[in-house]
């Protein structure tokens, strides 16, 4: 009778392995084909440029002068592969890759996807501008004329990956980025002189970058520390589906099933950020917020961060492509030097629009507040009532925890419920994400605030809503220059 009860609960147990091994290689074989089912790569999809910096070649290219002859290569090997290849599909007004589009970056004034200098006759420092993922040097080209107009000697560094196309994010890695910034850096350090204070700006990705810069020169006498450095939207911390995703991308060598390398296949109509989204461009920065837990721990442990460049951080209390509580958990908290600051942009808190909210950030906010002490000078710029579109400042500082407001002269715009991540580098005036572009010439993604029925433009809805300028830019950059004329140099 045993053996019999035995026999049946062994085979039952079998069915529920089976079906339960079926369910899961059913969902998978779904995903597979929803995967496979989206649009039609492109060349730019699965064209490899081999004229890129990277680890491997980092013997080779010992200058900075060494990097910018081979991004040259880089962007005639893009001009023969991609805009002078032979086409079966009809072009397109809007296609980047097609050659005198309005999209076309190459039809430019200026092609801001290069790395560029920006050098005064008498530099009253440096500045190493880092730009966030799947984006270019573009993004702090604003901040990089309102430096160079100071007086600051200043470098957008395009890093490996970057500004060709969506492909080249195939294949990079976190440490062909991190070598990059270490060559760049190096450069500015060597034009300004060590008399000359070194400031690194970074945004997203670029910030993370920077940090990673940071902590390696703590641990490296080789590397010039940052006297200070600016972090916009800093991705310090992201999701960890990201670890998970990277086995898809390796799917992605078996013929037929080339789309699993992409977590997205989008039009490429932005002339300076991709549309399109590699699986292993999130597996990246995942692996770099990792990497830099690990080293701020162990620094930290050992008391060793106190010579970390005094850092300001700027970014909004609601966004859905980094963690805005990691920057505090993560990196503020575990920083032993002085005179770091935090400041965050709360959410229009109109009174019409707070029924809409899904969730309210203002929690993580407040967490903050009930802390008896903070290691960091706080801000929040928020709504003066919820009757009042105007906006003040709350500042904590650091050192008696005393809690000042004072008036911002901001405003929010109509319609406008929050900043996002891709709009604070961006002015109203930037022209190609403001409202307001200062240039007539070419693509202005910004002005596109249209309504009608779904499925009739091409640049997909969640896009279109996305915020894409910060209309506090100003008050953003005074904030900066403030923060680098009290910053200490030697």
């Amino acid at each position: 009778m045993k053996l019999k009860i035995r026999s049946i609960l062994k085979l039952l147990l079998l069915k529920i392995l089976y079906t339960l091994l079926g369910t899961v290689l059913g969902a998978v074989g779904l995903y597979i084909y929803l995967m496979t089912n989206r649009p039609d790569l492109h060349p730019w999809h699965t064209v490899e440029l081999d004229e890129e910096y990277t680890l491997e070649n980092r013997g080779e290219i010992t200058s900075f002068d060494d990097y910018l002859t081979l991004e040259k290569k880089l962007f005639q090997q893009l001009q023969t592969e991609i805009y002078n290849r032979p086409s079966t599909q009809p072009r397109h007004r809007l296609n980047r890759f097609d050659g005198g589009s309005l999209a076309d970056p190459s039809s430019y004034p200026n092609n801001w996807n290069h790395s560029f200098i920006m050098k005064p006759d008498h530099p009253r420092g440096g500045v190493l501008l880092l730009h966030g993922l799947s984006d270019s040097p573009y993004s702090l080209r604003a901040m990089a004329k309102e430096l160079y107009e100071q007086g600051y000697y200043v470098l957008g560094l395009r890093m490996p990956g970057h500004g060709t196309i969506p492909s080249g994010l195939v294949h990079a890695s976190w440490q062909d980025m991190a070598a990059a910034v270490k060559l760049a850096a190096k450069h500015v350090s060597g034009e300004i002189g060590a008399q000359q204070p070194l400031y690194l700006f970074g945004y997203s990705m670029g910030a993370a970058q920077a940090v990673n810069y940071a902590l390696d020169a703590l641990q490296d006498d080789n590397l010039r520390q940052a006297d200070a450095m600016v972090l916009i939207s800093p991705a310090i911390g992201v999701s960890g589906v990201a670890a998970l995703a990277v086995w898809q991308a390796r799917l992605a060598i078996v013929p037929g099933l080339e789309k699993l390398a992409w977590n997205s296949i989008g039009p490429e109509y932005d002339p300076y950020k991709y549309t399109s989204f590699a699986v292993n461009a999130g597996d990246l920065m995942y692996r770099l917020t990792l990497e830099i837990d690990s080293k701020i721990a162990k620094l930290h442990a050992s008391g060793e961060t106190e010579g970390f460049p005094r850092t300001l951080v700027l970014l909004s209390l609601v966004d859905a492509t980094v963690s805005t509580n990691a920057v505090v958990t993560h990196l503020l908290d575990k920083l032993d030097n002085a005179g770091n600051e935090l400041v965050l942009y709360d959410i229009n808190r109109d009174e019409g629009l707070e029924p809409f909210l899904q969730n309210d950030p203002i929690t993580d906010y407040r967490a903050l507040l009930k802390r008896s002490r903070l290691n960091f000078d706080l801000s929040l710029l928020t709504n003066e009532s919820p009757e009042s579109n105007r906006l003040v400042m709350h500042r904590r500082s650091s050192s008696d925890g005393a809690i000042t407001t004072e008036e911002t002269g901001l405003e929010w715009p109509a319609q406008v419920y929050s900043l996002s991540h891709v709009a604070l580098p961006f002015s109203p005036t930037d022209s190609i994400y403001g409202p307001d572009p200062e240039s007539d010439y070419g693509l202005h993604i910004g002005q596109l605030e249209t309504k009608g029925e779904r499925g009739v433009l091409n640049v997909p809805a969640s896009e279109r809503l996305r915020l894409r300028y910060n209309p506090f830019y100003l008050h953003m950059q005074q904030q900066i220059d403030d923060f680098l004329d009290d910053a200490p140099s030697d």
